[in-house]
């Protein structure tokens, strides 16, 4: 089960946003991402807890939803406004960006139903203990987007954790989000007192940096590429400072341009120590957005399967890599081509 906010992506194909005259609509949000590779890739009975504007808008993001496959018994429905002043649907204008031009994101999520929910709009009793979720995902973008949802992530995680249930953490630092609640130090703030709740941890070397405040040691601005030496000190300390996480991972990705990037995965437990996935240098790059929420379910499938850590973050990074290759915020990778990818496959024609 996700908690986060689904946001409808407009895609201007091989074009730029500014002379569109055509979009794309797909679905997408951190958190929800998650939820729907898990579906989608793994064929996990999966779900998403979010608020919508009802609307036509709003009517369209749950079919969209629904054809991901996800639940949508814990969406909240609020009153929307007529002109948008509140309990707004959200959009995301997305370039995927091509060669020397980065891609391009363009948000317009104020004033969200999301952003309204509360604690009172679910009954976590009934989500972890009756109805037996295994697994609860949430993430840094959904706590940054109010006072409210902050407090909605914290109530969740707690309950999660009183039923027994294992709970992921995307840290997903956003200035953007953060700018008006408070900034970086009170996303650091909130990030450090829901961390105390999670199990699994994702992140990236900025994300541990603005998002919980470390200073990595032997990790500085002048490192750059996929050696997986220089990120171990960074997750180990992270995982020490936390006793309760069980894994800490994160993506390593060296960026040459929007179409290639070099892509990794590393990630620590205090059982398995440290484990890295294969470095896949001049990875070829369709579409970025999504990657990490996909390495994030490859390895929350393979801790779910009781596979190794090992085999698990190879699995997020095969999956990742796939994710990559396809236009959209979600994946539209199969199970058994991200464990191919994993074990070794190649991109030969399959006939």
């Amino acid at each position: 089960m996700a908690l986060g906010e689904v946001m409808l992506r407009l895609d201007p194909g091989e074009g730029r946003i500014r002379t569109a005259r055509t979009f794309r609509a797909s679905e997408g949000g951190g958190e929800y991402n998650v939820a729907r590779g898990l579906r989608r890739a793994f064929g996990l009975r999966t779900g998403v807890i979010t608020a919508l504007g009802d609307n036509d808008i709003g009517l369209l993001l749950e079919d969209l939803i629904l054809q991901g496959g996800v639940d949508t018994s814990y969406l909240t429905w609020r009153k929307s406004h007529g002109i948008g002043r509140t309990n707004r649907n959200p959009v995301n204008f997305t370039e995927r960006g091509f060669g020397v031009r980065g891609a391009v994101g363009v948000s317009d999520r104020a004033h969200s139903a999301c952003a309204e929910l509360s604690p009172q709009d679910v009954d976590w009793d009934q989500l972890f203990g009756r109805d037996g979720v295994r697994w609860f995902h949430t993430g840094g973008i959904f706590a940054g987007l109010s006072s409210a949802t902050a407090e909605v992530a914290e109530v969740a995680m707690t309950a999660a954790r009183r039923h027994g249930t294992v709970v992921s953490y995307d840290l997903n630092y956003r200035p953007s989000i953060w700018r008006d609640q408070g900034g970086q130090d009170q996303a650091q703030i909130v990030n450090s007192r829901l961390v105390k709740l999670v199990d699994v941890l994702f992140g990236n070397e900025e994300d541990f940096t603005s998002a919980l405040g470390f200073e990595m040691p032997g990790v500085d601005d002048s490192l750059t590429g996929l050696d997986p030496a220089h990120f171990e000190s960074m997750i180990r300390s992270v995982g020490e400072s936390y006793p309760n996480v069980a894994v800490v991972a994160t993506t390593l990705r060296e960026v040459h341009s929007a179409s290639v990037n070099d892509w990794g995965a590393v990630a620590w437990s205090p059982d398995e120590g440290f484990v890295h996935a294969t470095n896949r240098r001049g990875l070829a790059i369709l579409d970025r957005v999504g990657g990490g929420d996909s390495f994030a379910s490859g390895l929350i499938f393979g801790l779910l399967h009781g596979r190794t850590l090992q085999q698990s973050v190879d699995l997020g990074a095969a999956h990742g890599a796939l994710a990559m290759t396809t236009p959209g915020d979600t994946s539209m990778a199969s199970r058994s081509e991200v464990e191919g990818l994993a074990a070794g496959g190649s991109a030969r024609v399959q006939r």
